[in-house]
């Protein structure tokens, strides 16, 4: 089962046995003083081993006087001005290493984008309509044998569209190929780009190219900032897909996320959009 999502103080955080960890998603101003040492009581009682934190700069010392250390930044990720960081906390040492969670170089320093070309006939994207959550659901359940989220169950699909998700697919011959998610974070201007899946027969048809670029478009209307992904450290197509599309690399989450069956690292990305004020 995935990872509970609760509410400390006015603060969002998931945690739970599958990934075992807390992961604070979302910290709200009136918590700051306190969270760090929370999250880590909060990880002591039910036995978790990490304990990762997505923070604004003015929180950073105070996580930082607690023992934890930067994982990730993300310049501008509040507003478009105020950096963001990822912070973790290991509880157990042989967490905090994963000798094979490097990037690869060969993805690093790319001065141009590559956006996606046309799709090819009979294809095409379009945001996903709550009609969709059962199609987007039997899609996720298909390509992931586990998941952080409950992305195969069709009534968190509809109910997290209710809220500041956006699932964007791909389609033809009326059915659902590919899908791919943008969960907004409308206070800090900020999205993460996420859930992306393609049906085994249409892989290699830059469906997610083309979704990521729709998204991109969707998100600048709706006033978002900056965009980031948090991504599987040993995919390598997921990693060239925002690298190619002139993400820049953040920082890597050791041993952070239970996917496809394991404890995986996963590779922050992020891209200014436009309007943002810091690059």
């Amino acid at each position: 089962m995935p990872d509970r999502v609760a509410v400390i103080g006015e603060s969002t955080v998931q945690h739970g046995p599958a990934n075992n960890r807390v992961y604070l998603m979302h910290l709200s101003a009136g918590d700051m003083h306190g969270m760090p040492g929370l999250l880590i009581e909060l990880a002591g009682r039910r036995g978790y081993t990490k304990v990762i934190a997505r923070v604004p700069a003015q929180a950073l010392d105070g996580f930082l006087r607690e023992g934890y250390h930067v994982e990730a930044t993300v310049p501008g990720l509040y507003r478009g001005r105020e950096d963001g960081f990822f912070v973790a906390r290991f509880l157990d040492a042989e967490r905090a290493s994963d000798p094979s969670a490097g990037v690869d170089r060969s993805l690093l320093g790319r001065e141009t984008s590559e956006r996606c070309r046309d799709l090819p006939d009979g294809f095409q994207v379009r945001e996903a309509r709550p009609e969709d959550a059962a199609a987007v659901a039997h899609l996720y359940a298909e390509t992931f044998v586990t998941y952080p989220f409950p992305i195969g169950d069709p009534d968190h699909i509809r109910k997290v569209m209710a809220e500041d998700v956006r699932f964007f697919v791909v389609v033809r011959d009326g059915r659902i190929v590919a899908a791919s998610s943008a969960e907004m974070d409308c206070t800090g201007e900020n999205v993460e780009m996420t859930d992306f899946a393609v049906r085994q027969d249409c892989r290699g048809l830059r469906l997610s190219a083309a979704l990521l670029q729709v998204m991109e478009e969707e998100m600048v209307a709706r006033g978002m900032k900056t965009a980031y992904t948090i991504c599987r450290a040993g995919w390598y197509p997921i990693n060239r897909l925002f690298a190619g599309a002139g993400y820049r690399y953040g920082g890597t989450l050791v041993r952070n996320t239970q996917i496809c069956g394991r404890c995986e690292s996963m590779h922050v990305w992020y891209r200014p959009l436009r309007g943002s004020q810091k690059g």
